[in-house]
């Protein structure tokens, strides 16, 4: 458990104490090519080309403020980044060549970025570091790629074939920027969750490569149209993604509501007297830590976040609530009635069967046959556990808890979950 002494000095750590490793390393990244940016210019004299990167500028600008958050704290910017791409793959506006350098594209990137972040600092709505530094990078590594073949493409116009070797291009280094990305992002992630590095660049793939695959179309688009039309395009060109942003923002919004709908619903067996005060969320949170920890991917950890709040829900159908609320001390038939009545209400939502499966499941011992999915065994011991310890941090008293789990390992609980709560005792992956 972590105490109030020590959770009274984590919060007084300065911000960037809070950083993992990987992301110092991003964060330092990011810091040196600005830097490096704005030496540049001011070597240089001034911007070069002024009037696309003000309107570029302005475009990536607009992007950061109207940011999101997707599901699983990712915070993105598909305006931003698809302006930033756009600027760092433009070949020439209206037919005219540009010959701005890469590190020129860094520092309208940066500025965009920091102009618009600034409201939201305004409001008290501190921006995600890593993930700001992460899209510049992004927006750094296709220039560093592109910018030096414009002056080999613009000898003179393009014809047909060589446009198509520019769109080649301009695919390929997109796709080595995203995929460099997600694996920057999983490296971060798998640090900040204790989880396997496969299993988060495999959440990272699912999570982002749609609204990749449509930052990086956009920002081609913005190029090409930019180098034929002019900076005009710019205004037509950035429509398709804004539908899609609103699109994505719509789904994380409903993803929010339903995690929020479900915490609250959790709490009526312990409003209602049948479990003890904070059961749901604490058996929840060990839940997800002993997934992890156990390879889940994100969108199982989800369902069994689900299952675990509403896992105590069928004691609403009891006469008589039992002592403590402790289910672990009921007889398994009654323990296998209360997981079915759950289920059973569960199963109304109509869109959550799998969650209602992994309830009815949850009371099944390990030796069943068939054997209960894995989040129903990891609720089942994470349940046990809180309901023999509950909200104390006498540390005999979990060890003593946890031997006994062990114990009855042989049949009635998973040896593999069993160590696994131990070891996510022991690093404190959760608190409560």
């Amino acid at each position: 458990m972590v105490t109030g002494s020590r959770l009274q000095v984590a919060r007084e750590r300065p911000a960037w104490q809070h950083l993992d490793s990987a992301q110092l390393v991003l964060l330092g990244a990011a810091v040196a090519l600005t830097v490096a940016a704005a030496v540049s210019l001011a070597a240089a004299g001034g911007v070069a080309e002024p009037k696309p990167a003000i309107i570029f500028g302005a475009l990536i600008a607009l992007g950061e403020l109207f940011r999101m958050n997707m599901p699983g704290g990712r915070e993105v910017a598909p305006i931003s980044t698809a302006g930033a791409l756009g600027y760092g793959m433009l070949m020439s506006v209206g037919g005219e060549a540009v010959t701005y350098s890469a590190l020129q594209v860094v520092a309208v990137t940066a500025a965009g970025m920091f102009a618009g972040t600034l409201p939201h600092i305004a409001v008290g709505r501190s921006p995600q570091l890593d993930a700001m530094a992460r899209r510049l990078v992004v927006a750094a590594v296709v220039a560093f790629l592109f910018r030096p073949l414009t002056g080999l493409l613009f000898d003179e116009r393009l014809d047909l074939a060589e446009w198509w070797t520019a769109l080649g291009l301009m695919t390929l280094i997109s796709c080595t920027a995203v995929c460099s990305d997600m694996v920057v992002a999983a490296a971060i992630r798998a640090e900040a969750v204790r989880v396997r590095f496969g299993i988060a660049f495999l959440d990272e793939f699912r999570a982002g490569v749609l609204l990749c695959a449509a930052k990086t179309a956009t920002g081609m688009l913005i190029a090409v149209a930019t180098s034929v039309m002019g900076l005009a395009a710019l205004l037509l060109f950035t429509a398709p993604i804004l539908t899609t942003q609103f699109a994505f923002r719509r789904y994380a919004a409903v993803r929010t509501t339903y995690l929020q709908t479900i915490r609250a619903l959790s709490r009526v067996t312990e409003v209602g007297g049948y479990v003890e005060t904070g059961h749901s969320r604490r058996v929840s949170r060990l839940a997800v830590a002993m997934g992890r920890e156990l390879g889940m991917t994100e969108e199982q950890s989800l369902e069994l976040e689900y299952a675990a709040l509403m896992h105590d829900i069928g004691q609403l159908s009891l006469p008589d609530p039992i002592p403590g609320g402790a289910t672990v001390l009921a007889s398994p038939a009654e323990q296998r009635r209360i997981a079915e009545l759950g289920a059973n209400v569960i199963e109304q939502t109509g869109v959550l069967d799998k969650v209602a499966h992994i309830v009815r499941r949850q009371s099944s011992p390990y030796s069943a046959d068939p054997a209960p999915p894995l989040a129903s065994r990891i609720i089942k011991v994470a349940n046990a556990y809180d309901d023999l310890v509950g909200d104390s941090t006498d540390r005999d008293r979990a060890a003593a808890v946890l031997d006994r789990l062990r114990l009855d390992s042989a049949s009635e609980y998973d040896p593999t979950v069993v160590e696994s709560l131990g070891t996510v005792l022991e690093r404190r992956t959760y608190r409560w």
